[in-house]
């Protein structure tokens, strides 16, 4: 049985022990855990942590045009791990010098002789921190400024940018891939767990509400980018999304959308209402009713799963009925 934690730092247990206690564990929740499931079923605001993909981060170029980028192209300062406030065009080429990327990207260029040539190594990861519309720039920038402090500080090298011409804000973070000791710091699964937390332990320090769990912990099964690929997919710019689209027109057709991953999807949903049913019931016993109920009503309410192809299957569903409807004539 997969496990589910609601958090993966060790304070709290996977929601597939049914919420008992092993051997040596106190006999009552404690208070980072009463915390935790009480903003979960709150539906306090996720964190967003992203390494962005595409070229530009395993070549000096690239990278200088990456921090044109996030810079606005001089306009926005960017903030260094060195305290250093810059601006201006030349900021690229300045942090490319202070890092020595130069000198890496030589080291790191493959052999022109060589018969089995890999592809360059990043010099430098791009990371998106996110909150969702209406918390302040302010305190997500100071937030993900502490993170940063306490993640990479006499480690990696590091500047950062405030973005707040969106929605969102959110903040760009350049990262030197290698450390100054040499160590090459590498981006998993489980490294991007432990930043969404810490990225919401430090809104939290900042007075923002905020909460890092899985999204099937949560009862939600849809990919949170699918809008927007579906959208550049209608204008034409994602061919992987076209594909997609297709497949599933053929399929609606043919009456076959639901396969194995839908299957998968409902076995995910039973573990992770019974974690959650038995996390209730420790609360009755321990007395919190009032969570208690609020975790029952946080399972009711969750939306039933559905794989990424149904989520496409709706919105083929929905475009083709606003197509009918713009060109049904009127009625007089």
């Amino acid at each position: 049985m997969r496990p589910f934690h609601l958090d993966r730092g060790g304070a709290i247990w996977d929601l597939t022990s049914y919420a008992r206690r092993g051997p040596g564990r106190q006999d009552r929740l404690s208070a980072t855990e009463v915390a935790l499931i009480a903003r979960t079923v709150s539906h306090t605001p996720e964190v967003m942590v992203k390494v962005t993909g595409g070229g530009g981060a395993n070549t000096s170029h690239g990278v200088n045009s990456h921090f044109n980028y996030i810079g606005r192209r001089g306009d926005l300062e960017i903030e260094t791990d060195d305290g250093e406030r810059l601006s201006g065009r030349g900021v690229g080429r300045h942090l490319i010098h202070d890092w020595d990327l130069d000198l890496d990207e030589d080291r790191e260029r493959p052999d022109l002789f060589a018969t089995n040539r890999r592809a360059a190594p990043k010099l430098v990861h791009k990371l998106i921190f996110s909150m969702p519309a209406g918390t302040p720039p302010k305190k997500v920038l100071a937030a993900v400024r502490d993170f940063a402090r306490e993640e990479f500080g006499l480690q990696h090298r590091y500047a950062m940018v405030l973005h707040t011409d969106e929605p969102h804000p959110h903040v760009h973070v350049g990262v030197k891939a290698v450390s100054e000791a040499g160590v090459r710091l590498n981006i998993h699964k489980a490294t991007l767990r432990h930043w969404r937390q810490e990225f919401a332990r430090h809104l939290r320090a900042h007075g923002v509400e905020a909460n890092a769990t899985e999204r099937s912990v949560r009862g939600q099964s849809r990919a949170p980018k699918l809008d927007s690929i579906f959208r550049a997919a209608q204008r034409g710019e994602s061919s992987h999304m076209a594909a997609r689209v297709h497949e599933v027109a053929r399929e609606l057709k043919a009456g076959s959308l639901d396969g194995a991953g839908a299957a998968g999807l409902r076995q995910t949903r039973r573990e992770v209402v019974s974690g959650w049913k038995a996390i209730r019931e420790r609360l009755l016993v321990e007395g919190q009713h009032q969570l208690a109920d609020a975790v029952g009503r946080f399972v009711n309410q969750m939306p039933p799963p559905r794989a990424e192809k149904a989520w496409l299957a709706n919105e083929l569903s929905e475009l083709a009925s606003r197509v009918r409807s713009k060109d049904k004539p009127l009625v007089r």
